[in-house]
């Protein structure tokens, strides 16, 4: 069973949340501030956080830039806070996914189910992608430039590994919400651009004049190399 970790400080909710997790097949455990979080998440080693940003004892941004100078553990944003700015943030310090409240408990646990199904390959998929110096482990879900490792979440994982498994395909970003996240929901077009983005810097930072994703103006995007 997938352990969960919930970082929820409303108790009704924390407790809503762990029940229909539990129900799912999933095993959830719970904290109600970022300090307890934090130390859940280091002695029990969840599969998925999932993590509310207005905590009593600190910022959920700055527990999540923690969590991502440790571990690329995948996080799912619960939050209240309506400025689109704080989702972004999210998204640009790692984040995988967010959902605001109010919320339905099944669409949690429907996004839980679609970031972990990213973990999980077909069998009739190669073990290993390439396209030019940039080599995709499947099996053991790793990524490298050369001989530099590529540290990407879960999320910019599965996305990169759509994307060079089809070459020069164009994929809109409808498109790979559909690959990646499992379904359609609010702001998701913009969540593919911020991955993007991410991905596209962290292979610059061992490589920068590489280039594997390409724009495709009014389409979306696509894997390639430039000539």
């Amino acid at each position: 069973m997938h352990k969960i970790l919930i970082i929820e400080d409303e108790e009704n909710l924390n407790k809503i949340l762990q029940d229909y997790l539990r129900h799912n097949g999933f095993t959830p455990i719970s904290a109600l501030t970022g300090s307890e979080g934090l130390q859940l998440w280091q002695q029990e080693k969840p599969d998925l956080i999932l993590l509310d940003l207005n905590l009593p004892d600190m910022d959920g941004l700055d527990l999540l830039r923690e969590l991502r100078r440790k571990e690329q553990v995948p996080v799912i944003m619960i939050t209240a806070r309506i400025e689109e700015v704080d989702r972004l943030i999210g998204l640009e310090l790692g984040a995988d996914d967010y959902i605001t409240k109010p919320f339905s408990p099944r669409e949690v646990v429907a996004r839980v189910k679609a970031v972990l199904r990213r973990l999980s390959r077909p069998a009739s998929q190669p073990e290993t992608l390439k396209l030019g110096n940039l080599q995709i482990d499947l099996r053991g879900h790793t990524a490298s430039v050369g001989s530099k490792s590529l540290d990407l979440t879960p999320a910019e994982f599965q996305l990169l590994a759509q994307l060079i498994a089809e070459p020069d395909r164009a994929f809109s970003r409808l498109e790979l919400l559909e690959y990646t996240q499992g379904g359609r929901f609010e702001g998701y077009e913009r969540t593919i651009d911020i991955h993007i983005k991410n991905i596209r810097q962290k292979i610059r930072a061992i490589d920068p004049g590489a280039n594997f994703i390409l724009t495709v103006f009014g389409v979306g995007y696509k894997a390639g190399l430039v000539k």
